[in-house]
């Protein structure tokens, strides 16, 4: 150990290496054309102690206890145990927090009530398929501590897989002109509709692995801890911030009208993103992230306010609690020393249950209304990408899991999703791009084929136009 970080000043240099070390592999991950966010990972695997601190004894960035126990040597070494430093988790909580918030801010209710019964139910599929598959294939795995002696653990397996990231079919959808189709339009509803619901899985989820493992003298505390009390709280919590969130709503609309674009607006925008997020938590039981994603659909609804806030926002988020919050899972949470043999081929299992989950459960739904094999294909794949999201969940699952002592989820099941995102982030637009090069034609929206009906009879009647006139002139 050269430095120890136990000081205020000491976590610039932290910082320093973990912004440098985040922005190189993001570039690189960018240039290679996967999610900026696994480059962040990645960038604290390297920089954290699980790779080179492990297998080489000497790391970058280290935890003192490890250091003193002999464990390995670091250059800077943080102050505690791992996962135990408050300043980096500080750092990381807002970093979360302020994702959600900006994934709140950037759905559009009115597009959601707009897409019809094909993307909900599409959505629903996206989320209960591969739950089920999750947790199923976790049942066998008793001696890596899933299994049914460990049901809340396969619980856990089963709501990671339920996130979806439609960031990279976007853009291939962009990409290949086909993200105003009727088929696109499907899609693209039914990841933001997917993120609702799997937000509400994970807030029922880790509220009720919290239940029953609060010791507290205090009455409402204990009410909380059963799991009546559990779903009670969290019914009570959705009501009362919706309600709210009508006073909100008025409350921006005012401050748009007589100060648009100013500072006050992002600022207090964040005040409701935080008091969200504490009452969720500290009141209601319910994970914070779900407060702050709730606080953004309420601005949301203030759609100038909401895109000048997102901008806002996004640009610290992203300078540096993002990459702090990312780099961390890569520092903290990932732990290649239990992983064997056992661990692996249950991730690989797992990350198959992921992608055939969405592909079976929202391919049924689209040839359930009227789209045919292939269009119910690209309906499948384009929901199967993953990416910050299933990193959020993972950590929040995780995070709820610790109270149930050897029940806890650990940090080598990290390892599945990063896996997960690696494998759905190479396929996606591989076979998106495969499944629209055949020639047979894909649904249009309505406007679209009347545009195109247009187009050809005026293209008919263009020609016979000048067939008359060369006649004429003949």
């Amino acid at each position: 150990m050269v430095f120890l970080i136990d000081h205020p000043l000491g976590y610039v240099i932290i910082l320093a290496v973990i912004l440098l070390a985040t922005k190189l592999f993001g570039l690189l991950f960018r240039r290679i054309h996967l999610p900026e966010v696994l480059g962040f990972i990645i960038a604290g695997i390297f920089v954290g102690p699980a790779v080179f601190g492990q297998f080489c004894g000497v790391t970058l960035i280290g935890f003192e206890e490890a250091v003193e126990a002999g464990t390995y040597q670091a250059l800077f070494a943080l102050e505690g145990a791992v996962g135990a430093n408050e300043t980096v988790s500080v750092f990381s909580k807002i970093g979360v927090i302020l994702i959600m918030f900006s994934a709140g801010l950037e759905t559009n209710l009115n597009d959601i009530k707009n897409t019809g019964l094909a993307s909900i139910l599409m959505a629903c599929a996206g989320v209960a398929v591969p739950f089920v598959l999750g947790l199923v294939i976790s049942l066998p795995f008793g001696d890596i501590g899933l299994g049914p002696a460990n049901i809340y653990r396969c619980i856990f397996i089963g709501t990671i897989l339920t996130a979806t990231s439609v960031a990279i079919t976007v853009s291939v959808l962009k990409e290949l002109g086909k993200i105003n189709t009727k088929l696109g339009t499907t899609i693209v509803s039914a990841a933001v509709i997917d993120d609702v619901i799997g937000i509400v899985v994970l807030s029922i989820v880790t509220s009720i692995a919290r239940s029953g493992n609060v010791v507290s003298d205090n009455a409402f505390d204990a009410f909380k801890s059963t799991i009546y009390g559990t779903i009670i709280m969290i019914i009570a919590f959705f009501i009362i911030a919706i309600l709210a969130g009508f006073g909100v709503n008025a409350l921006f609309r005012w401050l748009e009208k007589n100060w648009p674009h100013t500072h006050r607006l992002p600022i207090f925008s964040l005040v409701v993103c935080f008091i969200y997020s504490w009452v969720a938590e500290e009141v209601f039981g319910v994970a914070d992230i779900t407060g702050a994603f709730l606080a953004g659909i309420v601005l949301a609804t203030v759609h100038r306010s909401s895109e000048y806030v997102d901008s806002k926002i996004n640009v610290n988020t992203y300078t540096i609690f993002a990459p702090v919050f990312f780099a961390n899972i890569g520092i903290s949470n990932i732990d290649f020393s239990g992983v064997g043999g056992t661990i692996i081929l249950f991730a690989f299992l797992a990350v198959l249950m992921g992608l055939i989950g969405k592909i079976i459960g929202c391919g049924a739904v689209a040839k359930a209304f009227g789209y045919n094999m292939r269009e119910s294909a690209i309906g499948g794949v384009g929901m199967m990408a993953r990416g910050e999201v299933a990193l959020i969940v993972t950590q929040a699952v995780t995070d709820a899991s610790v109270g149930l002592g050897d029940h806890a989820l650990g940090g080598e099941f990290m390892i599945m999703t990063v896996l997960l995102i690696l494998v759905s982030s190479i396929l996606t637009p591989i076979l998106l791009k495969v499944l629209y090069s055949r020639e047979l034609p894909l649904k249009t929206c309505p406007a679209e084929s009347i545009a195109a009906d247009g187009a050809a009879d005026a293209g008919e009647t263009s020609g016979e136009g000048e067939t008359s006139a060369e006649q004429n002139a003949q």
